[in-house]
């Protein structure tokens, strides 16, 4: 599955869906329970639930609100979710694939390379007139095998010769409000890169071109990050689908970051 593209079109889901592990990662900041109660009212027939909060994260702390999992817990919850190296996995959620994303990076990380989002997510497949199933589906156990290990991450003291991208929205960027973290602000020498202009005015991402416009000009060491490296997950695959390299991502992001009181700046310019 080498060079497989990083999105997947509902139709394309949908003639061939017995051939994927689909996973529906939905997910809500102010109630944490939301997701699931919606996975629960009607899911892409097969899908899976996948927690962000505890299967793609370990507890929040120092480390930031989504640190990274064990490797090892990380490798138990796949195989939780029937999944094994060879498992071709759709990702979808119902914002953007903002949320989605993070597995699909996640997977990516270890060298999973079988790994798509659904483009316009739940949404586009409703659109597009196909069948939907209620309630849980309780998935056939695997063992993930193999070594897991997450790669192309990075670490707050790492960051200075790097250029750091913030895919938060440009309010939050600014300082102009902040609704989770302990101070306004961004982390100073960041540029907003808002996980908005992935996206045309259909919740699809742009084509490679345009998005090819927004990130080709970055130089050297390219590092997303966002409030707490879920969201930075969306600009790293919009880079993937404008045909560069996936960059570093730092997964603390600025959760992290004000977490251990580190400087921040507030205002428009980095």
């Amino acid at each position: 599955m080498t060079g497989i593209h990083p999105l997947i079109v509902a139709d394309d889901l949908a003639a061939t869906l017995d051939q994927f592990v689909v996973c529906d990662i939905r997910w809500d900041l102010t109630d944490r329970e939301k997701g699931r109660a919606t996975y629960e009212q009607g899911h892409i027939p097969g899908a899976v639930f996948v927690d962000l909060d505890a299967d793609l994260s370990a507890p929040p702390g120092a480390c930031g609100r989504h640190p990274l999992p064990d490797p090892a817990d990380f490798a138990a919850t796949l195989g939780s979710l029937g999944l094994s190296p060879e498992s071709h996995v759709v990702v979808y959620d119902d914002v953007g694939g903002r949320v989605a994303a993070r597995l699909w990076w996640m997977l990516r990380s270890i060298g999973h390379e079988g790994v798509q989002l659904l483009d316009g997510g739940y949404q586009a497949w409703l659109d597009a007139g196909h069948d939907i199933q209620m309630g849980p589906v309780t998935p056939e156990p695997t063992i993930y095998r193999g070594p897991v290990r997450f790669s192309g991450v990075i670490g707050a003291g790492e960051l200075a010769d790097k250029t750091v991208i913030d895919a938060r929205a440009g309010a939050r960027y600014r300082g102009e409000v902040e609704p989770v973290d302990p101070k306004p602000g961004h982390i100073p020498g960041a540029i907003n890169i808002p996980t908005d202009v992935n996206l045309d005015e259909t919740g699809r991402f742009r084509d490679a071109r345009d998005l090819a416009s927004v990130y080709a000009d970055l130089s050297g060491d390219v590092v997303v990050s966002c409030g707490s490296g879920v969201n930075a997950c969306h600009d790293a695959l919009a880079m993937v689908v404008a045909g560069l390299s996936i960059p570093l991502v730092y997964v603390g992001s600025y959760s992290e970051w004000t977490r251990n009181d580190r400087p921040v700046n507030v205002g428009p310019e980095p």
